[in-house]
């Protein structure tokens, strides 16, 4: 492999800025502002997000899943339960998520606990997705190793054959999760690297409420 340096890749930040105004903002109408503009913008997959969890070992993981609902209960998101992500969040029911904007020079970071929805709303999306998508989830042992892709495409094309004119089961080993916030961080690249951080987090004594700070760059 060729030796590549990369030290001198950097761009300067100027977009934009987060004056201590926003301190005062919730952090839910914040993310919904931003999300809102990431949209107008025409940002490529706006909803993409890292979501990092950590297994029995306390290895983190990370990957990027699509949010696909969310309001002040939390971020829901779908997978399968038997994934290796599912099982990190049934086992530890903590997790992360970031959502990066370069467009915008900005990301959000967003900390807190994992439940699952109920059942009857994990079935509502899924019968919302397009057939060929409900077909692959259904095939879809994710995460376990597979020989080769023309098995994957043999199981779909079955299922296919199966549930020709049929309603398509959700596997009852799919479903989503809620992340239930818990600290966010909104980020601003500013020039020079003094970019903008504004933190809030719940408040330790009113769990309605939440206290904010600037964080230095």
């Amino acid at each position: 492999m060729p030796n590549r340096d990369y030290h001198d890749h950097r761009l300067n930040y100027q977009m934009g800025e987060l004056s201590d105004d926003f301190l005062n903002h919730n952090p839910y109408a914040l993310f919904q502002e931003w999300m809102d503009e990431a949209f107008e913008n025409k940002v490529a997959e706006p909803t993409a997000m890292t979501l990092a969890t950590v297994d029995a070992t306390q290895q983190p993981h990370a990957r990027v899943v699509l949010l696909k609902a969310f309001d002040r209960d939390g971020f829901v998101f779908y997978t399968h339960y038997e994934s290796a992500k599912g099982r990190e969040l049934i086992t530890s029911k903590r997790a992360a998520i970031n959502f990066f904007w370069p467009q915008l020079e900005r990301q959000i970071r967003i900390e807190g606990l994992v439940e699952k929805i109920k059942p009857e709303d994990s079935d509502r999306y899924f019968h919302s997705r397009p057939l060929d998508s409900q077909l692959s989830a259904y095939i879809s042992r994710q995460s376990q190793t597979v020989e080769n892709r023309q098995v994957l495409e043999q199981r779909l094309e079955k299922a296919k054959a199966e549930f020709a004119g049929k309603t398509v089961p959700r596997p009852q080993t799919w479903g989503g999760y809620r992340l239930v916030a818990k600290r966010f961080e909104f980020w601003q690249g500013r020039p020079n690297r003094l970019h903008d951080r504004l933190q809030f987090s719940i408040h330790p004594t009113d769990p309605q409420a939440w206290s904010s700070v600037r964080l230095s760059p």
